[in-house]
């Protein structure tokens, strides 16, 4: 087997260690992957400092079109990207397209919104001895990017990292999850395309444990982080370093008494099984109104039931293997203790390596792990509320405020829940873990800091100046 290498500041490079990266349904190797040596890290950095001098100053043209080569490319390669991610991550392959496709639109949306940004006119004559003045404001870049990415979303979050740091002029230098690394290399062979200057993308296949390094290192200028909780350890090595947090979450969703039942039903078996639960937004908490309790409960057992397990190469398999063996334990340890402690397992509650069985589990209790953690697997919880305002009170019960899922047909209920839930985004009659790519999109609490979604992500890796004009006709 080939050895294949990483990309650095437009040359593709091998080096002395390798790793494996292996298939989470079966443990097959799928490559053998050159590790970047301290050298070859220093290198990354130093282009893409060196590169700021140039990139900061690209014409919008330059910048939108490489994004555009890049957004045509991935949806000529939409099949290749998507068995990638099958492969490496155990996304089943008809969801993992569905990535793929979204990335096709996470570039797109970047190239409009490097179009789009024009700055804006103030004018500053409003009171007495300031005849003649106005100003001009622009956002510029803030310098080089460091980007570290999770294993769930492989391709499309390195496009929320690769394609705002593209659109706004700034190299970024990107840390893929070590057990899905692939998708990174790809997108780089569609960056090596581009006229980008060649420092604007290093990807560095390096564990870890040494990325405390690079955070560390003043010459990024921003550090965008998506993965567990340790982002907050992360941040506190620079206090003074732009930052972006997306730390996960236990999603809440209200089903209440007006809902229509079946849709609800439908979505949330979705949202809590897709990939495995392995979402930062994925259903985790479920709360519906006592009246519609055991109606909607059986619906949804019948949608989870119907969901096909198995290998994710399967094009009819809904729900694949969790990432690894460390979490398929977490996982049915979790799940185990809820029983224990009084839970009832309405479906699922299986474990088959490496595989887990999409799992309904009823009378938990919110001190329980299954309620209080983030599950990150296919586990779902579902109690009875009595009055909206418990349900909002229950799904604010949680040291996570990602998003929030919400199924009635009152505005006025819509509306209250947008106010009192603590969350970064609030979706009406769907499940949690709906996004659009173009959206702001971000937590509460201990979900996270700050915003991606396209323009929120290019404005965090700019910085605004002011130019005042001064004896000019208004």
């Amino acid at each position: 087997m080939a050895t294949r290498p990483f990309y650095l500041a437009g040359e593709w490079r091998t080096s002395d260690r390798t790793t494996e990266v292996r298939s989470p349904y079966d443990d097959s190797v799928i490559v053998e992957l050159s590790v970047p040596s301290d050298a070859d890290v220093e290198d990354a950095v130093r282009a893409a400092v060196s590169t700021f001098e140039e990139s900061r100053i690209l014409p919008t043209y330059a910048r939108a079109e490489a994004l555009m080569h890049i957004s045509r490319g991935l949806a000529s390669r939409v099949e290749e990207f998507g068995e990638s991610i099958a492969r490496e991550g155990g996304k089943p392959v008809k969801w993992a397209k569905v990535e793929a496709s979204r990335a096709v639109t996470t570039f797109r949306w970047a190239a409009e919104e490097a179009r789009r940004e024009g700055g804006e006119f103030m004018k500053l004559d409003a009171d007495a001895g300031m005849d003649g003045r106005a100003a001009l404001l622009r956002r510029f870049p803030l310098g080089p990017v460091l980007g570290i990415t999770p294993f769930n979303f492989p391709v499309n979050l390195v496009a929320h990292k690769l394609a705002p740091a593209v659109a706004v002029g700034a190299p970024i230098v990107i840390k893929p999850a070590g057990q899905t690394p692939l998708g990174a290399l790809l997108l780089a062979e569609l960056v090596a395309e581009t006229d980008l200057p060649k420092g604007m993308l290093s990807v560095l296949t390096i564990p870890g444990s040494r990325a405390q390094k690079l955070v560390e290192d003043r010459r990024f200028k921003k550090f965008s982080f998506t993965g567990s909780g340790i982002g907050w350890d992360l941040k506190a090595l620079d206090p003074r370093k732009h930052v972006t947090l997306e730390l996960g979450g236990n999603a809440g969703v209200i089903v209440h008494s007006d809902a229509d039942l079946d849709w609800a039903a439908q979505r949330i078996a979705f949202g809590g099984y897709y990939q495995a639960g392995q979402s930062c937004i994925s259903v985790q908490r479920i709360f519906v109104q006592s009246e519609v309790y055991d109606d909607f409960v059986t619906r949804l057992v019948k949608q989870v039931e119907s969901l096909k397990v198995g290998d994710p190469l399967d094009p009819t398999v809904d729900v694949g293997p969790v990432i690894d063996k460390g979490a398929l334990e977490r996982i049915d340890t979790w799940v185990k203790e809820a029983v224990a402690s009084g839970a009832e397992v309405l479906t699922g509650g299986k474990r088959e390596d490496p595989l887990y069985y999409p799992t309904v589990l009823a009378n938990t209790t919110p001190e329980m792990k299954v309620r209080c953690q983030e599950v990150f697997g296919p586990v779902t919880t579902v109690e009875r509320y009595e009055t909206f305002e418990q349900a909002v009170a229950m799904v604010n019960d949680s040291e996570y405020g990602l998003q929030a899922g919400v199924f009635t047909s009152s505005l006025e209920r819509a509306m209250l829940a947008h106010r009192e839930l603590q969350v970064g985004g609030v979706v009406i009659n769907d499940q949690s873990a709906w996004r659009a790519d173009q959206m702001p999109y971000g937590g509460a609490k201990d979900s996270g800091y700050g915003r991606e979604g396209l323009r929120w992500a290019m404005e965090s890796m700019t910085e605004q100046k002011i130019l005042v004009l001064s004896n000019i006709a208004l």
